[in-house]
């Protein structure tokens, strides 16, 4: 199924950021209301241009930095800039921008993450898990406090920045961690330590719990990793739990938790994992 740049585009725009406090591990979230405007939809939507397979990651950049160039608060100065040392790559700016508003520079790195809550971890942080156990919440934070962040300071990047009159210690460096959260459905009632509600967007199972007769009088439908964003609303396409069943089995098999779009009736939807774990 093919979607639309407008639904991708609402999918960002009704993202939210994964921390509300100004500042978590000493990471400052950059203010992403201040750029949720959705009245720029219409006027933005015809200059963005994506090849129909780019991966999730890429779009996700093309539409934030259509956001940022339709903002009159911002400007953006760099972007996307590779560093070097002797021909190895030490790691990716990904935007220093001004803003106008402030007089500020801010080196803005830009993430977008999926996780898991898993309850049997034993630290509340640390419970948070991308689907398929290959990556989580802290290990990103470790990232950008210990690689992304740091390359700012690198004399590798001083020429780069030189070229365009910034000192490093000029900039305010944050972070804008958007993404969707997913809970365990036996503990919808819980309270999430730490971390922005709103940034909650469904529930995962176990393939067993699948196979209950809680969701066996659904519709669904698998989006493909690039559609993750999109809300299951735009869906025109919707199969029955034994069309959809042995999808589900063949991902569990390959230990892939598959994200599912759930309908369950004209008006009411869900995103869930089913994980193989």
């Amino acid at each position: 199924m093919l979607f639309d740049q407008k639904q991708y585009l609402y999918g960002l725009l009704h993202s939210h950021p994964l921390w509300l406090d100004k500042k978590l591990f000493d990471l400052q979230q950059f203010d992403f209301s201040s750029i949720q405007n959705s009245t720029i939809l219409q006027e933005s939507i015809a200059i963005i241009r994506i090849n129909p397979n780019e991966v999730l990651g890429k779009r996700i950049e093309h539409y934030f930095e259509t956001l940022i160039r339709f903002n009159k608060r911002y400007s953006i100065i760099l972007k996307n800039q590779q560093i070097f040392k002797q021909k190895i790559t030490l790691g990716e700016l990904d935007y220093i921008i001004q803003d106008t508003y402030k007089d500020l520079l801010i080196h803005l790195e830009l993430v977008y993450k999926f996780y898991l809550y898993d309850p049997d971890i034993t630290s509340e942080l640390s419970r948070w898990i991308g689907p398929n156990r290959k990556d989580s919440f802290l290990e990103k934070i470790d990232k950008l406090t210990f690689k992304q962040f740091p390359l700012l300071y690198k004399e590798e990047t001083q020429s780069l920045l030189l070229d365009h009159e910034i000192e490093p210690q000029d900039c305010l460096q944050q972070v804008c961690f958007l993404g969707n959260l997913f809970i365990p459905y036996y503990l919808k009632t819980k309270k999430y330590n730490s971390i922005n509600p709103k940034a909650i967007a469904g529930y995962w199972i176990s393939f067993n719990d699948f196979l209950t007769n809680d969701f066996k009088n659904l519709a669904y439908y698998i989006p493909q990793k690039k559609d993750w964003i999109i809300a299951p609303k735009f869906s025109k396409t919707w199969k029955s739990y034994n069309e959809i069943l042995p999808e589900v089995s063949t991902s569990i098999k390959a230990e892939k938790s598959p994200l599912l779009w759930v309908k369950y009736n004209e008006d009411s939807f869900a995103k869930i994992f089913v994980v193989w774990w």
